[in-house]
């Protein structure tokens, strides 16, 4: 099997375990439920996963993909808040990297976590990688080493941010509560972008020659 093949086959396997996770619950679900959903054997499900658990690792990753994709294009002409505004405003009338489906499953995943010790591992996992990428964006910015200590405090306070507001908007909108605070896609932007400018002391945030 190819590699890409392989990460399809997870995300597949992902989703469906997502799905039975959020409806009944992680406890009442087993890996065979899983394997039936997908249409597989449970034993070619545990061959991709070491437990039912670690099954919400790749759906619980795309609900960064999206941001890092974004982050990773930051022209160093432009502000954090210019690009953020101008790329996110873009996928209103052009397909962003992550299907919404995936976004919502991936919400839904990040709001059990509160709750669900095996699943806040796998979101503190893609928040990791949040941190990992980070380092390279910002140490290319600075241009400073990724694993300069300087550019590691600024991509963990920049990840800090990343989740503590991604917590914010899933549970905000799986509460069913009232959204007109994240209707205006500019000032999601500009507030994502300027918690990271305070977060990281301005340090990261301004265009570069």
């Amino acid at each position: 099997m190819s590699e890409q093949r392989r990460l399809r086959l997870r995300l597949e396997i992902s989703r469906e375990a997502a799905r039975l996770f959020w409806d009944q619950g992680v406890a009442a679900t087993s890996g065979d439920q899983i394997a039936e959903a997908v249409g597989l054997s449970t034993r070619t499900i545990w061959r991709h996963f070491r437990s039912k658990e670690s099954c919400a690792e790749p759906i619980v990753m795309q609900g960064v993909v999206t941001l890092l994709s974004v982050l990773r294009a930051w022209p160093r002409q432009s502000s954090l808040e210019d690009h953020l505004v101008a790329e996110l405003g873009r996928f209103r009338h052009e397909a962003p990297p992550v299907d919404l489906a995936d976004e919502m499953l991936a919400m839904k995943m990040i709001r059990l976590a509160d709750t669900e010790p095996a699943l806040r591992t796998a979101w503190l996992m893609a928040c990791d990688q949040t941190e990992r990428q980070m380092c390279v964006i910002i140490g290319d910015r600075l241009g400073i080493p990724a694993d300069d200590p300087r550019v590691r405090v600024h991509a963990a306070a920049s990840a800090a941010v990343v989740r503590v507001l991604d917590e914010h908007i899933g549970a905000t909108l799986l509460s069913g509560a009232d959204m007109a605070e994240f209707s205006d896609v500019a000032a999601v932007a500009r507030r994502y972008a300027g918690a990271i400018r305070t977060a990281t002391g301005s340090a990261i945030g301004d265009a570069v020659d």
